[in-house]
């Protein structure tokens, strides 16, 4: 406790997180308090009629780490944007408070906000999935293919085939929230009544930055996705976590 007191009160590298969230929980929140009279999603219907009055949050979720969407909800002036939309007369945020929201309904609604892929067309295996697990914070998303594909036509009638949707997984450090490359991904998938799958994830850059990803078709069976990630294969330096040198394993209930 000493050490701790003389590094300034906190471990080296310390820096608060979010716990992980539940997006399906975190989208009702977002139903109940209205959030959507301001913020429209694209992709997404609501009970009521959505406004432009504030930003809009579609493809919100890779723009922004848990910690500042929390921090915009709990002190919307804490980070003031000079445009319409998002500042008043008073130099202040327009964005009204929310004193009764739970801890726990914050961390579903960050989870929320963080499913929102930059993809056009929302699916309900879309909203992504995370988790921390020793050094790394893990976040899981399946991005569906679009319209089924019709194949050859044979004796007459038409072959309709599973499209293959993309399985991406991000990974970052837990405490700095920067994501990690140089590590080994591997998935494996469960469905009720098959065999188990497993694949090898490679690393990938997107619109969404650096993650681990495949080519892959998720039955509608789908019940688990059990992730195993690291250690590093790049030479971990004095001064990284060193978790980075072991192999963490996190299970994803998928149904």
């Amino acid at each position: 406790m000493e050490a701790l007191h003389a590094a300034g009160g906190v471990p080296p590298g310390w820096r608060f997180t979010l716990p992980a969230g539940d997006a399906q929980a975190g989208r009702k929140v977002f139903v109940d308090f209205k959030c959507y009279a301001c913020h429209a999603v694209k992709g997404e219907q609501f009970p009521g009629e959505s406004s432009t009055a504030g930003p809009e949050l579609t493809g919100m979720g890779g723009q922004h780490p848990a910690e500042y969407l929390a921090e915009s909800i709990v002190n919307p002036s804490a980070v003031i944007v000079d445009a319409p939309g998002y500042a008043g007369g008073d130099g202040r945020s327009i964005m009204p408070p929310t004193p009764d929201m739970t801890i726990g309904q914050l961390v579903d609604l960050v989870a929320y906000l963080r499913s929102l892929s930059p993809s056009e067309h929302a699916h309900a295996h879309d909203a992504a999935r995370e988790q921390t697990a020793g050094a790394y914070r893990v976040r899981l998303s399946y991005r569906q293919a679009g319209d089924d594909h019709a194949g050859h036509a044979q004796g007459g009638g038409t072959r309709m085939t599973a499209a293959a949707g993309r399985l991406m997984v991000f990974v970052a450090d837990a405490a700095s929230s920067q994501p990690i490359a140089y590590l080994p991904v591997t998935a494996k998938i469960e469905v009720e009544g098959k065999p188990a799958q497993t694949r090898k994830l490679a690393p990938m850059i997107g619109a969404e930055g650096l993650y681990y990803g495949a080519d892959v078709v998720l039955p509608a069976r789908t019940k688990r996705i059990t992730l195993s990630v690291g250690p590093s294969t790049a030479q971990v330096a004095p001064g990284a976590p060193e978790g980075l040198k072991r192999r963490e394993t996190v299970a994803f209930d998928w149904q």
